[in-house]
């Protein structure tokens, strides 16, 4: 026997003392103990088949020189997304879906920033109530929420001749449905802030408007972002809402709906929804991004801006 296999012995009954129950575990048992494992990558297999399958299909299809929705490939193409740039209705569409989720964001991030200090930072009577009217929108369905805002500006007549059935009442009702959402991002921040910082501030000299600006701000820098990112895509698809409530007025998710009783504009829609897609897909990349920031650097940081926010 040579020198080195004492050592090669050794070592083997080293692992085998370290693990023993491995060492004589049945064959059975180890593929019974296996089987959580390989059911819950299935499961998060089949999760993003569900979810992205479409999508890619759908990328897929637009390449393809077929008029028809088919898994019978005809050859690559790119003349889709030249057809699709050349329409001047999806471009109409576009822009309009596009200016009223700008203005939708930018109003829902006002209001939904507010209400959320309101609950998180103030104790006043009926709190609760207000939490439970800010976040009902969240839970009703858009499509009632649609067809009770047609009745709303249609049979009731707001504003007659005034406020008609346009981009206009698209964008108020939107507003209504989508700032609960930066509510419910913006709160769930503030409800993870330290108040000492605050404290802090002021006891070294900060005025109030000094420590919004250096000390609160810049710690809700990361759910403001993603709060606008989920309202923007919020907005943008909204396909309900804009059918009840646009009137002639159409917007993407309208035109794409009107366009699909088409078939030769199908390989169009797909062209113009696989770009929209991905820079969808992007955006909540980024969302998802921001809000998994690291809780340690943000610590960091709102330590800094309790200096920086002195006078």
């Amino acid at each position: 026997m040579s020198r080195t296999e004492p050592a090669v012995v050794t070592d083997r009954a080293r692992a085998a003392r370290a693990s023993p129950r491995r060492a004589t575990m049945p064959f059975r048992v180890r593929v019974r103990r296996s089987i959580p494992g390989i059911l819950s990558v299935a499961l998060v297999v089949f999760v993003m088949l569900v979810l992205f399958g479409p999508i890619i299909m759908l990328a897929v299809l637009s390449f393809d020189k077929s008029t028809i929705i088919a898994l019978y490939w005809q050859g690559f193409t790119t003349q889709w997304y030249h057809d699709a740039w050349s329409n001047s209705d999806l471009r109409s569409a576009v822009q309009n879906s596009l200016v009223v989720a700008v203005i939708v964001t930018a109003f829902s991030m006002v209001l939904g920033t507010m209400t959320a200090f309101a609950i998180t930072r103030f104790r006043f009577r009926g709190r609760g109530a207000v939490a439970g009217l800010a976040g009902a929108p969240l839970v009703v369905p858009w499509l009632m929420i649609g067809i009770g805002a047609a009745i709303f500006f249609f049979h009731y007549q707001v504003l007659p001749g005034m406020f008609p059935l346009s981009l206009w009442s698209v964008t108020a009702v939107q507003i209504i449905c989508t700032f609960p959402l930066v509510t419910a991002v913006v709160a769930s921040r503030l409800a993870r802030f330290e108040g000492v910082q605050e404290e802090a501030a002021v006891d070294l000299g900060a005025s109030r408007l000094q420590v919004l600006r250096r000390v609160i701000l810049p710690q809700l820098t990361p759910a403001l972002g993603a709060a606008a990112i989920f309202a923007f895509s919020w907005s943008f698809n909204n396909f309900e809402i804009d059918f009840f409530v646009g009137g002639y007025d159409q917007t993407f998710p309208v035109w794409v709906y009107s366009e699909l009783k088409r078939a030769p504009n199908l390989p169009i829609i797909n062209a113009s929804s696989t770009l929209i897609s991905a820079v969808q897909v992007l955006m909540v990349i980024v969302a998802w991004r921001l809000l998994l920031r690291d809780d340690t650097a943000d610590e960091r940081r709102g330590a800094s801006t309790v200096i920086d926010a002195l006078p």
